[in-house]
């Protein structure tokens, strides 16, 4: 015989049954919606992402949700993910505003990378061709007529694969995506004549849409093809950072080559330890939670690939390596010491860095810690 608490209590879960299931046949219908918007969007050549429709949404539902008494960041946490949804469903097929650049060899198409480009060029219609090991035998024909030729190969065989490229028309546009510039850059301008131009996507072949993606972008030879390759990466959504290849390389010094090699070390410190992975796991907060994912990320993936990352522009970083150390050490060095007064002030230093940014980081790793935390599954 059941309780009053458990009848209480099923008749309350019932409602909230019904309510979920309501939300889901909601969230069906709005798929579909999206989806008739990416088909206006494709149609009519307007971008996947218009920031200031997005803006309008949250800020409407924020203030609705106020009007409720509903927790203001749960209905933004809510639409956001919905959002990205929205950006996935309008990926199936996308406005073309580069009919210049079909058809497009993409060589090292078989590669992770080449394939996530193919795909996406593809859904705005644009002809792709596959220029890999495999077709080496039919590159010619491949390259024939070709008005688009980028360059999708591991960094060390960037300026090799360049040189080797029989001549390209004048027309066409060539174009790398490694995630080093100044070398490829100059490889490119030197065996072709027409259009060059440098790209290098901040993100990996697993994402799910383009919006909000990063890609710095390295002028080599401008012209209309580059701009409409510009275009057309603007429409799929991402944000596009135009730089100097020398200053790009710099910047990725710090951003791509410092940060790997540390994650590379630290994951190879923590397999030496004699505790396991799970022993751990069951020992970490949220935020530990989140810096083991980024290293077991690291190593999920291509051991050349990062290999080749970390010696790319290794003779470029040996100073900000011994920079590092001599970091490394003299904190070392103060911690022996028991001097408190200087790691405050050495945190101080490095706070002043941050400025004001240190704040808005920790909101942001706030909302990424409860998420980390929901996701937890508990036996």
């Amino acid at each position: 015989m059941s309780s009053p608490l458990q009848i209480q209590l099923t008749e309350l879960r019932d409602q909230i049954d019904q309510c979920d299931t309501q939300l889901v046949e909601m969230l069906a219908r709005r798929n579909k919606l999206t989806e008739q918007v990416g088909q206006l969007k494709k149609e009519f050549g307007s971008p996947v992402y218009v920031p200031a429709r997005e803006a309008q949404l949250i800020t409407a539902r924020r203030e609705q949700a106020n009007q409720y008494g509903v927790n203001p960041d749960l209905v933004e946490d809510i639409l956001r993910r919905m959002m990205r949804e929205s950006y996935q469903n309008q990926q199936a097929e996308l406005a073309c505003v580069a009919p210049d650049i079909s058809p497009c060899v993409i060589v090292g198409g078989e590669g992770a990378m080449g394939r996530l480009f193919a795909r996406q060029l593809s859904r705005s219609g644009i002809e792709v061709r596959i220029l890999d090991k495999a077709q080496q035998a039919d590159q010619q024909a491949i390259l024939d007529g070709a008005k688009l030729v980028l360059i999708s190969v591991p960094i060390n065989a960037v300026v090799n694969v360049v040189a080797k490229l029989p001549k390209l028309a004048a027309d066409c546009l060539l174009v790398d995506i490694t995630s080093v510039k100044q070398k490829p850059l100059e490889a490119m301008l030197s065996h072709h004549q027409g259009e060059v131009l440098g790209l290098h996507p901040m993100f990996g072949p697993d994402i799910e849409h383009w919006v909000k993606q990063t890609i710095v972008v390295c002028q080599g030879r401008g012209g209309e093809k580059s701009t409409q390759l510009l275009n057309q990466l603007a429409i799929w959504g991402s944000q596009l950072v135009e730089m100097p290849a020398d200053k790009h390389d710099e910047a990725m010094q710090i951003v791509q080559v410092m940060r790997h090699l540390t994650t590379f070390v630290y994951g190879q410190f923590l397999a030496k330890q004699p505790h396991s992975l799970d022993e751990i796991k069951l020992c970490s907060s949220p935020i530990y939670q989140l810096e083991l994912m980024m290293v077991g990320r690291l190593f999920a993936q291509s051991p050349e690939l990062y290999t080749d990352i970390m010696m790319a522009q290794f003779d470029n970083v040996a100073p900000l390596l011994t920079s590092y150390q001599e970091t490394y050490q003299a904190t070392l060095d103060k911690l022996k010491e028991g001097d408190k007064e200087g790691l405050m002030a050495a945190f101080s230093e490095a706070k002043t860095f941050f400025s004001d940014s240190a704040q808005h980081f920790l909101t942001q790793s706030k909302a990424l810690l409860n998420k980390a935390n929901d996701a937890k599954v508990l036996d």
